[in-house]
């Protein structure tokens, strides 16, 4: 695996890419307040089974460009993957998580020939997402405004918000989720003013825009829900499935909102399944 940067739509966005760099291109989006990381797994099994792999910090995350007007709604992720996927010049399939997985509907299902897109997977999101999951979220990636003084008490505050997920043996792996900041302390990898910057994210308001685009979908497209999920609850899903109605659609239980975290096994069977069905590697 190797970092490339990609040229998003006015930002530069850092990249992990494995794989063969002529077969089909699947590409990973992480959901809001993670990193290209969370994908890691699934990154090195779509290039073992002969994708090329692309797993890209959103703006505003990790690695990537924050934006200096504090530009984060919706149409602006959308701008940065149709520019990355323009620069590929070809087709890709989307996988996309929470934030991810809604840019990846509004790029799939509000077409562009200079970014097509050939297949897409929601991972644990709809256009009508649940309002008390979403604030969990919310609360979660602003609990912490002074940050951490110690990996462990990162550590701590994500078993006490993931009680379900057993606690990892090393906390080395929060480092790539995390910031040091000059004052010593650890802040999670992501733009504060994400959340209320010029343009920010607004699911209510978009969620016109995002049913109008799950109508419009004409790709091989799979949804994929937590069956812990307090963000899309079933009657999500039937309304999905409603608007889009040859889409697949797989339940994974035991996995809450962070499926391919918390079942990464199944996940990883689901999508690739998908995928091996749809988008075979040459």
């Amino acid at each position: 695996m190797k970092q490339q940067k990609f040229a998003g739509h006015g930002l530069s966005l850092m990249a992990d890419v494995a794989g063969d760099a002529g077969a089909p291109v699947v590409l990973f989006m992480h959901g809001g307040g993670q990193t290209r990381h969370s994908w890691g797994r699934a990154v090195r099994k779509a290039a073992e089974r002969g994708y090329h792999a692309i797993s890209i910090d959103l703006r505003g995350h990790g690695e990537s460009d924050w934006s200096p007007e504090r530009n984060y709604a919706f149409e602006d992720y959308a701008a940065d993957a149709r520019a990355v996927i323009a620069g590929l010049g070809r087709p890709v399939t989307i996988v996309g998580a929470s934030l991810g997985g809604l840019t990846g509907l509004l790029v799939a299902g509000e077409p562009d020939t200079a970014s097509p897109v050939d297949g897409l997977v929601l991972v644990d999101v709809t256009p009508r997402i649940e309002p008390q999951g979403v604030s969990q979220i919310g609360a979660f990636m602003l609990s912490a405004p002074d940050g951490f003084a110690s990996l462990e008490e990162a550590a701590d505050a994500v078993s006490a918000y993931l009680p379900h997920r057993p606690r990892p043996k090393s906390v080395e792996g929060l480092r790539k989720n995390l910031r040091l900041g000059e004052d010593g302390r650890y802040r999670w990898h992501w733009d504060p003013d994400m959340r209320n910057g010029n343009r920010s994210l607004d699911v209510n308001h978009s969620q016109q825009r995002l049913e109008e685009a799950a109508r419009r979908l004409a790709i091989p497209t799979l949804l994929v829900r937590g069956g812990l999920s307090q963000v899309v609850s079933q009657q999500s899903v039937d309304e999905f499935l409603a608007l889009a109605p040859h889409a697949e659609f797989v339940n994974v239980g035991g996995a809450d909102h962070m499926v391919a975290g918390d079942r990464n096994d199944a996940f990883n069977d689901a999508v690739f399944t998908f995928l091996e069905r749809n988008v075979r590697p040459a």
